[in-house]
């Protein structure tokens, strides 16, 4: 009992150290892994800010949405968050976040977005305000077999559709490999970066209605279809894929479209033998007017919560996080891109084969509709997709369902807008 009572005594010593009068307590909320590798940036910042102590808390990437949503209800969140760029617009339509635009334009190290990629940026701006500062980007490139490409004279991967498709249609010709790429039929990515690099806008001008049977999406969505009825593609989901890496140096397939995370799985898993085999490319343009094609922004930025009480405190650990040299020595940590543009330069990018093709691609990369109900939108994406390429139903057919299906989604959305147009 007395040694029950002693420990109890210790922790709550500890708590009194950590209250101590005079410092500003700040809430961080942290997501995944990268939750729990941004503690070993925070005593360098507590360090030069002393009279301000972060309490931070990690919560895993599948409950994170649930859990911030719930605080806002609940009137409890955080001073600040880690937040997937696509939740951004949801959150701003609750009235969770506060405008960050006149810090973003009076911070020395942020400069006004005018140091970050600008399809990024663009991600964190809704109705024409800031609500988040990216903190590291993603985004998909083409993860290829060089060696594959070069034997069927592709040397340099292919910067058009019309190369893109010749190169595959070659492969599995000469029998380099069984399908010339993986696009896994329940992945949306794949036909968002393909519509996006055709111009598509995906939704209308003012995000109510679907713009899939405008020219620019139909064109895209029968070209990624086209690419399967040819055999050039396997028709399989990703949880039919047994092991993406030994079939991928195996000649199971010679392409597949991934983000940055895979550069080190791919380092880690492949065999040895494949050393120098495999390449990076920014995703391959329409046609040769642009050099080359248009990907998905992703990432996550941070954000402050209208609710905080202590906003000029998270303001400062933003600043801190956006250094070049954390963000460096962030990436080091986690492998993920660093959202400032002078980072970079570091030795640790610029000196990896893998990287230049993010560093290409992320210039012309750009946000995906900012509307709250766009992930239960994308997810009809791939099942009209997967629709047409079974050949359950027509590329045309599966297009109109896919309005229909969107407009349906977007009724409230028609319905806000058209309160306010009406005040």
């Amino acid at each position: 009992m007395k040694l029950r009572w002693m420990i109890a005594g210790l922790l709550l010593l500890g708590c009194a150290e950590r209250r101590q009068p005079g410092v500003e307590q700040l809430e961080f909320w942290g997501l995944g892994r990268e939750g729990e590798v941004v503690a070993d940036l925070l005593p360098e910042f507590e360090r030069r800010n002393p009279g301000i102590h972060v309490t931070l808390q990690q919560i895993p990437w599948i409950a994170a949405h649930e859990k911030l949503l719930t605080a806002h209800v609940g009137e409890a969140t955080p001073d600040l968050a880690q937040m997937g760029n696509t939740w951004i617009p949801e959150f701003v339509a609750v009235g969770g976040l506060a405008d960050l635009g006149p810090f973003a334009k009076a911070s020395k190290t942020i400069d006004g977005g005018r140091g970050d990629f600008p399809g990024i940026w663009a991600t964190n701006v809704v109705d024409g305000v800031l609500y988040g500062i990216p903190w590291y980007v993603d985004t998909r490139v083409m993860f290829y077999r060089s060696d594959v490409l070069a034997a069927v004279g592709y040397p340099q991967f292919p910067r058009t559709w019309s190369a893109w498709m010749d190169a595959m249609t070659r492969i599995q010709r000469e029998r380099k490999c069984r399908y010339g790429i993986l696009m896994p039929t329940n992945e949306f990515e794949p036909i968002e970066v393909i519509a996006l690099s055709n111009g598509s806008t995906l939704l209308n001008a003012d995000g109510t209605r679907g713009a899939f049977q405008a020219p620019p999406f139909r064109e895209a969505f029968n070209f990624y279809v086209d690419v399967f009825h040819r055999g050039l593609a396997p028709v399989v989901s990703n949880t039919q894929v047994a092991n993406l890496y030994q079939q991928f140096s195996q000649g199971e397939f010679a392409m597949h479209i991934t983000g940055p995370w895979n550069v080190g799985e791919f380092k880690r898993r492949l065999p040895p033998e494949m050393n120098g085999k495999w390449a990076t490319a920014p995703l391959p343009a329409r046609d040769a007017s642009a050099p080359t094609g248009v990907s998905i922004a992703g990432g996550a930025s941070l954000v402050i919560f209208n609710a905080s009480r202590h906003k000029a405190a998270a303001r400062k650990l933003i600043e801190f996080l956006s250094e070049p040299a954390q963000q460096v020595r962030f990436f080091e940590l986690t492998g993920d891109l660093p959202a400032r543009r002078s980072a970079w330069t570091a030795p640790a990018l610029a000196n990896d084969p893998y990287f230049p093709a993010f560093r290409e691609q992320l210039e012309r990369v750009l946000p995906l509709p900012k509307v709250p109900e766009w992930e239960q939108i994308a997810n009809n994406i791939f099942e009209s997709g997967e629709a047409a390429i079974r050949r359950a139903t027509t590329n045309q057919a599966a297009l109109a369902a896919l309005d229909r299906a969107t407009d349906d989604i977007l009724t409230k959305r028609r319905w806000v807008l058209a309160q306010k147009a009406s005040r």
